[in-house]
């Protein structure tokens, strides 16, 4: 059976006898993720040697065998076999031919629709479950869960600012969510300057000061931080999303002055509140950019993101050409005066 995304997580703390799951899409980590929790759940750890087994590409013939066999300590069984494709679709058919209660958990990031993902999806004691990355109001919940799961309370800022800087990669995201927690304490609480100082962070704050040197029109201040952001570890598709955001914001900031409000006030009005360190550089990209000038740049970001999740593009040169467009338009609308 297809496991739809409001099922998956009731799907994930009570599998019951299902006997195969086919985690496959394009976030490795939340299928890495998944898989470990599953194994976890019906093994009791991930590496107990007598109730999990692990096969590669060369061992997909046994997985019928491994189904099969009887842990010597008695509890079942998992299987987790890493990289699926659609070559192992034989294997697979085998073993949920053979008898046992073993939970076969198979691996496939980048599986598209094929023979495998068919057969388990109509498999009566199989399920499918896609794993793609979480964007929006999704991944902040599950950020905001993270924390609550460790015990560390977290502001909204900070949410929001994790949930934009994010690689597509839900590993990524809970390794910065571990490392925050961990700064924290149990009990303690993180805000928006610790998340920014520590997670994944100088990368992040030379993200964001590339991205407002472009909106004033200085290039070399743009392409000079945005590089030292991607040596950092910054990729480019959480580059594009940090610039939409940024742009909304400065959108909405345009429309409050249409109100009454100051440039500053407009700004200062944001929620959540913009960090302090980029009030002021905000505050003067609104004199450089018109209303319908900010919602073109929003759909040319749209669609820049959209460009790298199709096949054989390069996100970072993808963002790269973004950030330096922005510059240009200031320039050449400079230069028109």
């Amino acid at each position: 059976m297809k496991i739809e995304t409001r099922q998956v997580a009731g799907f994930l703390r009570n599998p019951g006898q299902c006997r195969a799951v086919l985690l496959y899409g394009e976030d490795e980590g939340l299928i890495r993720e998944r898989a470990r929790n599953l194994t976890k759940l019906v093994a009791g750890s991930t590496d107990d040697p007598f109730r999990v087994v692990e096969l590669d590409r060369e061992r997909w013939p046994g997985i019928a065998g491994e189904l099969a066999a009887m842990s010597m300590i008695g509890g079942r069984r998992v299987v987790r076999v890493r990289d699926v494709t659609d070559a192992a679709l034989e294997a697979v058919r085998a073993g949920l031919k053979v008898g046992g209660d073993a939970l076969l958990v198979l691996e496939a990031p980048g599986l598209g629709k094929g023979k495998l993902r068919t057969f388990v999806e109509s498999a009566q004691d199989g399920a499918a479950i896609g794993c793609y990355p979480e964007e929006g109001r999704a991944l902040e919940e599950s950020i905001r869960g993270m924390f609550a799961d460790a015990g560390v309370g977290v502001d909204g800022e900070a949410v929001h600012w994790l949930s934009e800087a994010s690689a597509n990669d839900r590993s990524v995201v809970r390794g910065e969510v571990e490392k925050l927690a961990l700064l924290a304490g149990a009990g303690g609480r993180v805000s928006l300057e610790m998340a920014r100082s520590s997670a994944g962070d100088s990368a992040g704050a030379s993200g964001d000061e590339g991205l407002l040197a472009a909106l004033r029109g200085d290039l070399i201040a743009a392409d000079h931080a945005i590089e030292g952001a991607m040596a950092e570890g910054l990729v480019g598709v959480a580059l594009l999303r940090m610039a939409l955001g940024l742009l909304q914001r400065l959108h909405l900031a345009r429309l409050r002055m249409q109100m009454g409000l100051s440039a500053s006030d407009a700004v200062r009005s944001l929620r959540p509140p913009v960090f302090y360190k980029s009030v002021a550089p905000m505050t003067a990209s609104l004199a450089l950019w018109s209303e319908d000038a900010l919602q073109r740049a929003i759909e040319d970001c749209r669609q820049a993101e959209i460009g790298c999740k199709q096949t054989g593009s390069r996100p970072e040169l993808l963002a790269r050409r973004f950030v330096a467009g922005l510059g240009r338009q200031v320039r050449a609308r400079m230069a028109a005066r």
